[in-house]
């Protein structure tokens, strides 16, 4: 089998996961390096990993660079992704910074794949929930083609980096010893509450960049336009994995028996919908697994050829570095690369 030469730019959350799964998924890796804001050594999945530090050339040689977009990464790619598509190398950036660039296909392996044959070497990573989200409803806008989307966002800490794990697991710790709780990553403590704002406020529309993001991205990579999508995205107390409460209306009638049929057919999507028995996504059940999780199927009885569902997903693999690696196995088995 061939073996191609790949790079990970940042070693934060994600960046480390990427390793990890670049391992566990055994994609044909012939050499591996990571690239940080500074140089050390990192134990990752109890192996030690060179960091160093890029430079002009450092992307000369290899066919992969995954830019994670965390740990000082964010906007990496802003700054070195071209460079290294001059260099020769496909880029695959979890960043927001070319999500919606025109050069730029945006993808989902499962969902747009053809997308990739138009990329002029890079390529982006939509953003976690819009994927988590994305994952169960493209196999129903498929059937039936989705006129509406609400969708309610329940965001692990995760989603914001490592510091933000920290936080959190700090928080509860002096909970539990009676002392007081610092809120340093949010501007809220977030142990025991929630915080309706994921991203930034950077206009006066009252959305955040988070909600605007799940509306652009669900146009793209669907390529409808047409799409009306209205989001909250709301950050909880939970470590790792995503959840999304999602409110469709579709143009075509789409029974629950039908969506259940098709979603238990989905790739990348695991059906998980007895709630008489307590069975549906949780996130933690979700976290470190490759699939997304759909179930509380319902009728939405609030308009014509409406579905309700709950979906969970690993923010962190397939929300981003997960991911971002199909989408080079898709490259490979493509014969893109």
């Amino acid at each position: 089998m061939k073996q191609y030469n790949c790079c990970v730019v940042g070693i934060g959350a994600v960046g480390a996961e990427m390793v990890k799964l670049l391992r566990r998924r055994k994609f044909p890796v012939g050499k591996l390096v990571v690239f940080a804001t500074r140089e050390r050594t990192e134990m990752i999945d109890g192996i030690p990993v060179e960091v160093r530090v890029a430079g002009p050339g450092s992307f000369k040689g290899m066919d992969f660079a995954f830019f994670a977009g965390t740990e000082g990464a964010k906007g990496a790619s802003k700054t070195v992704g071209w460079q290294a598509v001059e260099e020769g190398c496909v880029v695959i950036d979890n960043g927001d910074d070319f999500r919606m660039d025109p050069r730029v296909p945006l993808v989902i392996p499962e969902i747009n794949p053809e997308a990739l044959r138009q990329h002029q070497g890079f390529i982006a990573n939509p953003n976690c929930s819009t994927i988590i989200t994305l994952m169960p409803l493209a196999p129903l806008h498929k059937a039936a083609r989705i006129r509406r989307l609400i969708a309610s966002t329940y965001q692990a800490v995760s989603g914001t980096g490592s510091a933000a794990i920290k936080e959190l697991e700090a928080q509860a710790r002096a909970w539990a010893a009676g002392q007081p709780l610092k809120a340093e990553v949010y501007p809220h403590q977030i142990l025991f509450n929630v915080i309706p704002s994921v991203g930034s406020f950077k206009d006066d529309s009252g959305e955040s960049t988070e909600e605007i993001k799940m509306r652009n991205e669900t146009h793209k990579i669907l390529d409808d336009a047409a799409i009306r999508v209205a989001t909250t995205t709301v950050r909880v107390p939970v470590f790792n994995g995503h959840s999304i409460a999602a409110h469709v209306e579709f143009e075509k009638p789409l029974s629950v028996e039908q969506a259940r049929e098709l979603l238990a057919n989905a790739p990348g999507v695991k059906l998980v919908d007895d709630p008489k028995h307590a069975v549906y996504p949780l996130p933690i059940n979700a976290s470190e697994n490759y699939d997304v999780l759909v179930g509380r199927l319902r009728k939405d009885r609030s308009c014509d050829n409406g579905l309700v569902l709950w979906c969970a997903g690993d923010n962190i693999w397939k929300g981003a570095a997960q991911n971002a690696i199909q989408i080079a196995e898709e490259m490979v088995r493509m014969g893109l690369k």
